[in-house]
């Protein structure tokens, strides 16, 4: 069996973090999310993928290459136009055969569940029991069937979230023949789908025990505590005497964890990374390749990308750093209110009492610099010394402190 992975968007509201890449190379847990999904599947016997990818699509094609490290074999299609979910299927029908999985390549899913949908013979759903629907696809069930498919509306009929894992028959293609354009100008599956059951073609479900998806910057940090906590000691570097390391912990070949470095686990530490000395890492923190934490940084609940650097003397908890960051010595983050009330960003409620900063890629701040709560940082910004940044500074902004004598 074949498994479609849908791969080509942006993910608009991931940024600054997608500015650079897809939203499925977005790194959880010391992986990108496409890689937690193609590892599931593959435990779930499943080893032959088409990948559609579009945007960045170098991006995915370099880092998974013909899928070998994998002992998987993977195929790209590249959805030219981000024309939707209903197109991003379309376009696969001469690499699949009578059956198939498609699924969003977004998602967090067990094997187990995997295996249990790809089971079925026919058209299946998998869905998910989530207590707040809103913001979320939705199905009305009757028996054991689907009646109808909501994509997000104002009020959900149900609390049975569509996860965007799909096991298809050919009748799919039918169905998205058959498809119109959306209010939002795009070829929907879950269109397609409603036409399959409209037309007696009966689309079945069953209900996951574990999913996750990942719409939102936040969402990420949700995602990495949740894989970091099956996580198994694993450490490849180097790990210097009067360093204590407690509870799980992955250290990547080449690093180095210096002498009077505190990490309490789970966490994750990618390849080439100079650690301490003299640091606190707190769990659920996952810190990239080739990354440099050095004397009294504290760094809790958050996420590091690749090539960042947290010289000395700083605090980063519950946030997100981009690529090729550098932090000037005693930048601080600010991660929970004085009301303790949960952080809202751009109007968005986060569901979080704490969170601190979302970003992007190649940021730099000055000595003494303070970023405020739920603060997004686009790309390639320069934060000057003692300045106080807050809200939402766009890619390229120059902030600095203009002081007279």
């Amino acid at each position: 069996m074949k498994a479609v992975i849908m791969a080509a968007g942006e993910g608009k509201r991931m940024r600054p973090l997608t500015y650079n890449r897809p939203k499925v190379m977005l790194p959880v847990a010391g992986k990108p999310i496409l890689e937690h999904l193609l590892v599931e599947m593959k435990q779930a016997g499943i080893k032959e993928f088409v990948f559609v990818a579009g945007y960045h699509e170098e991006k995915v094609k370099e880092y998974f290459d013909t899928g070998e490290k994998w002992e998987v074999n993977i195929e790209y299609v590249t959805q030219v136009e981000q024309a939707g979910t209903a197109d991003a299927v379309r376009i696969v029908e001469n690499y699949v055969d009578d059956r198939f999985v498609v699924t969003n390549g977004d998602i967090i899913i067990d094997s187990k569940d995997i295996k249990a949908i790809t089971e079925g013979s026919g058209n299946s759903i998998g869905l998910f029991k989530v207590d707040d629907p809103n913001g979320l696809g939705t199905v009305e069930i009757k028996g054991d069937f689907i009646k109808r498919v909501h994509e997000k509306v104002e009020k959900p009929p149900s609390n049975l979230a569509n996860t965007g894992f799909y096991l298809f028959t050919r009748d799919i293609f039918k169905a998205i023949a058959q498809t119109p354009l959306s209010r939002r100008d795009e070829y929907e599956l879950t269109d397609s789908i409603q036409w399959l059951i409209d037309n007696n073609i009966k689309v079945a479900y069953r209900e996951l025990q574990r999913w996750m998806d990942t719409s939102y910057p936040w969402d990420l940090l949700i995602a990495n505590e949740y894989l970091l906590a099956d996580l198994d000691s694993d450490i490849h570097g180097e790990v210097e005497k009067n360093a204590v390391i407690k509870g799980a912990i992955s250290v990547g070949k080449g690093s180095v964890i210096r002498s009077g470095s505190y990490i309490s686990g789970p966490v994750v530490i990618g390849k080439d990374c100079v650690i301490g000395p003299n640091c606190y890492i707190r769990p659920s923190t996952a810190i990239g390749n080739g990354c440099h934490v050095g004397a009294a940084v504290e760094i809790k609940n958050s996420i590091i990308m690749n090539g960042s650097k947290i010289p000395h003397l700083s605090y980063v908890g519950d946030s997100i750093i981009g690529e090729d960051c550098n932090l000037g010595a005693g930048t601080k983050v600010a991660n929970l209110k004085l009301n303790n009330k949960e952080i809202s960003i751009e109007g968005k409620d986060t569901g979080r009492r704490k969170l601190g900063v979302i970003m992007g890629d190649g940021v730099e701040t000055g000595i003494n610099s303070s970023i405020n709560v739920g603060t997004i940082v686009g790309s390639n910004s320069r934060i000057g010394p003692g300045t106080f940044v807050s809200g939402n500074l766009p890619p390229k902004s120059r902030v600095f402190v203009s002081k007279s004598n």
